[in-house]
């Protein structure tokens, strides 16, 4: 008899786009929602700022398209772009009627503005926006019966139905760490959601939590998905320069709200490089800073938004105002250090507007995919809005099929392997990975720059991969193997786009061709 649990759909990550997936989908689905920490540990509890939305008449949908357009300088695809724009406001009610508390003046929902976006539609949380949605739906989730949670269960790999010697190319299952226990469990559904976020990790400085890793991502490729657009990775422009930050992200509000960037003399430098100043979008911005960085010397920049009243910080920014207290740093009072960090993986897992990947069964939503909305950048707050409108349309398109019967699979087979002797290797192995990708393949990026990262990353891999075949599996193991696979992607992407484009800044290639194309990269050319 199989050891096997068995779903009607399988869900991992914990997530804006996992937990709204869960939710749509329990009222005719068993859901099981698998995530390798606790519930509110992935990225979208950091998010500050909030979710881009036309909620005002003055504004329209055609605006935010634009807008989302000129940000992704070339590469949005249009039906998406438009697709998830359209639906912005039907989920933003959505999220009100589960009892999200966003921000209010005078009866209407507030609306704050961010960089590239030409009108103020940013309805937000104060400035902790994604900790207001996750609070409210990990509280509706644990609530409702259909819904199993498995915290501390990492994704080890997909089941294939090539792995149990069927024809067809489609997704059945997945195999799963179980932490507390050490032992690897199968799990068995016909739908199968990967929400599991970017791969911010891959680099030594970044605003993502420990859990982006890029496993899904990872996971697809393995099972023979296409992956997007990898070479394109955001920097946030404004990361608190402090040891004990932990990479504290300066939300982009702040600049919406009049922030400046300035030099240590005081001096303003984004007029110089942009008419739109701090308000271009964020691409420019962290150019523009690694720009003045390196031309000077520099540790940092200063963003300084002390000309705005105390009382206005503290109604705007009081998580914000209060960590920088903390730290030191009075944003009344004084300009805050800043520097650019590894944010946002814009490609991913190649889905369609139901969220459908390659393979059968299978579904990638939120920063694991990629649907053609965040081109060659990401426009602000365009990310949650994202993770919302395709949460739902997968779970339309799951619940307009008849649940289907899955053959028993087989269970993990550790019996050749033993402990691992030396965990040393893995901690070597993540810190040089993270740290020759930051300097290799980081804001600006030369065709000598990528070799020499391809090049330690086949090392790392073949070093990682026998590794994998001799010892027991470990959550630090399976991360480092996922980042290896996603590095190499994020490489391959950037080696293979002869132009500068976006977040993709060459220096053997610096302009842009006048023909931009997605880039797609295909299992079966590996």
């Amino acid at each position: 008899m199989s050891s096997a649990l068995h779903f009607d759909v399988l869900i991992v990550g914990s997530g804006l786009a996992g937990l709204s997936a869960a939710l749509h989908l329990a009222p005719t689905r068993r859901v099981a929602v698998l995530t390798k920490r606790e519930l509110n540990d992935g990225s979208s509890r950091w998010a500050q700022g909030g979710i881009a939305a036309v909620m005002d008449s003055g504004d329209s949908v055609d605006s935010h398209v634009q807008d989302t357009l000129v940000a992704g300088a070339g590469l949005c695809d249009l039906e998406a772009t438009r697709h998830v724009i359209e639906h912005a406001p039907a989920s933003i009610r959505w999220l009100q009627q589960l009892g999200v508390p966003f921000t209010m003046e005078n009866g209407h929902l507030h609306l704050t503005r961010e960089g590239g976006h030409s009108e103020r539609r940013i309805v937000h949380a104060t400035d902790a926006t994604g900790a207001a949605v996750q609070d409210t739906l990990m509280a509706r989730v644990r609530a409702t019966p259909n819904i199993t949670l498995f915290e501390h269960h990492m994704l080890v790999d997909l089941i294939t139905a090539s792995k149990v010697g069927l024809a067809d190319q489609r997704c059945l299952g997945l195999y799963a760490l179980d932490e507390s226990t050490g032992k690897v469990l199968t799990f068995s559904a016909p739908h199968t959601i990967l929400a599991t976020g970017g791969a911010g990790k891959v680099y030594l400085y970044t605003t993502n939590p420990d859990t982006a890793t890029g496993d899904g991502i990872a996971a697809a490729w393995r099972a023979g998905c296409r992956v997007g657009n990898m070479e394109f990775i955001q920097f946030h422009p404004t990361c608190l320069y402090h040891p004990q930050a932990k990479s504290f992200l300066i939300s982009e509000a702040v600049r919406g709200e009049g922030g400046r960037l300035i030099l240590p003399d005081g001096s303003r430098f984004m007029p110089e490089h942009d008419p739109r100043a701090e308000l271009a979008p964020r691409d420019v911005v962290a150019r523009a800073i690694d720009f003045e960085m390196k031309k000077r010397g520099l540790d940092c920049v200063y963003l300084d938004i002390s000309h705005q009243p105390k009382a206005f910080l503290l109604e705007h920014f009081p998580n914000i105002y209060a960590r920088c207290q903390e730290l030191g740093f009075d944003m009344a009072s004084q300009a805050i250090p800043v520097v650019p960090a590894a944010h946002y993986t814009c490609g991913g897992v190649v889905v369609d507007l139901a969220g459908r990947t390659d393979l059968q069964g299978l579904y990638a939503i939120g920063e694991a995919s990629y649907t053609g909305l965040h081109g060659a950048n990401r426009l602000a707050s365009n990310s949650l809005l994202e993770c919302m409108v395709y949460a739902q349309a997968t779970a339309q398109d799951i619940q307009h099929e008849k649940i289907a019967t899955i053959p028993e699979l087989p269970g993990w087979d550790d019996s050749r392997v033993s402990d691992a002797d030396e965990c040393v290797v893995i901690s070597h192995n993540w810190d040089e990975l993270r740290r020759f990708m930051w300097d290799y393949v980081g804001i600006v990026r030369t065709n000598k720059r990528l070799e020499r990262a391809a090049h330690r990353i086949h090392l790392l891999r073949s070093e990682i991969q026998e590794f994998y075949a001799q010892f027991q599996v470990t959550r630090d193991l399976l991360e480092l193997r996922n980042l290896v696979a996603v590095a190499d992607l994020i490489v391959r992407s950037a080696q293979s786009r002869h132009e500068s484009r976006g977040l993709h800044y060459s220096r053997d290639y610096p302009q842009a061709h006048p023909d931009p194309r997605p880039t797609i990269l295909v299992p079966a050319d590996s």
